[in-house]
């Protein structure tokens, strides 16, 4: 959910999202290019302010979307600081830090790229950008259903908190703990009912397996493209120029 509320508050909202895209694809290819930490943190630092201060995105809100991918990243990172000796024993070892350095660095720019795009564009614009690079449309019904149910699980759990809490299921330790194994095991039965409810919804509006969205016109979609990929061009002459 704070995923998408930080879209549609976004100063980016109304730029289109084959702009936002293609910036965001070139942070990727520059990221991937790139083989120095200074052109890393360069890259990076450019992902981040863009979102930032271009597209003012909260920065509380961008820390706390980031922090789940960066603590998998980081246990990554400690579980290939283990390996075995020469007898065979597990153990911390220091060789693979240079690899550990670089693969880090590289997720940091590409996680911003990802970052950038998903905090900046809501879902009903991404799918519409897909559709029309030929997704197929299967791919597409599942993200939307994927979509729609986090906010039919979201409504479910604060319906039942809310009974739970008038009912004084939480005035002390063991009754919060027994109203929350009794939340978690109704879960997965209104979580059904309701997505049964939904299906007949749609099969009442003659559903055929392709869901569709009205479509938003930008205005300014060329002018947003070529400044995306000028911005997206300074990143690969970055990463180039490291390269080289």
């Amino acid at each position: 959910m704070l995923i998408e509320s930080s879209a549609y508050a976004s100063r980016w909202r109304d730029v289109a999202p084959s702009a936002k895209a293609l910036f965001a694809l070139a942070g990727f290819v520059a990221a991937w290019l790139a083989h120095s930490p200074v052109a890393f943190a360069a890259l990076t630092a450019v992902l981040v302010l863009a979102a930032l201060l271009g597209a003012r995105v909260q920065l509380r809100s961008y820390i706390a979307v980031a922090l789940p991918p960066l603590g998998f990243l980081l246990l990554s990172c400690l579980t290939m600081l283990l390996g075995p000796d020469a007898n065979g024993h597990w153990n911390f070892t220091t060789a693979m830090l240079p690899t550990i350095e670089h693969l880090a660095l590289r997720s940091f720019a590409m996680l911003a790229a990802m970052l950038g795009l998903v905090l900046t564009t809501p879902m009903p614009d991404l799918l519409n950008l897909l559709r029309r690079l030929r997704t197929p449309e299967l791919l597409l019904d599942l993200m939307v259903l994927c979509y729609r149910m986090l906010f039919v699980m979201q409504q479910a759990w604060e319906e039942s908190i809310t009974a739970q809490s008038a009912r004084l299921g939480y005035r002390n330790f063991r009754q919060a703990w027994r109203s929350t194994g009794l939340l978690a095991g109704q879960m997965a039965v209104q979580v059904w009912q309701r997505a049964a409810a939904l299906q007949m919804a749609a099969d009442a509006r003659a559903y055929q397996g392709t869901l569709r969205f009205l479509p938003t016109a930008y205005p300014h979609a060329s002018r947003q493209q070529a400044w995306a990929a000028l911005a997206g061009a300074l990143m690969l002459a970055i990463a180039l120029g490291d390269r080289l």
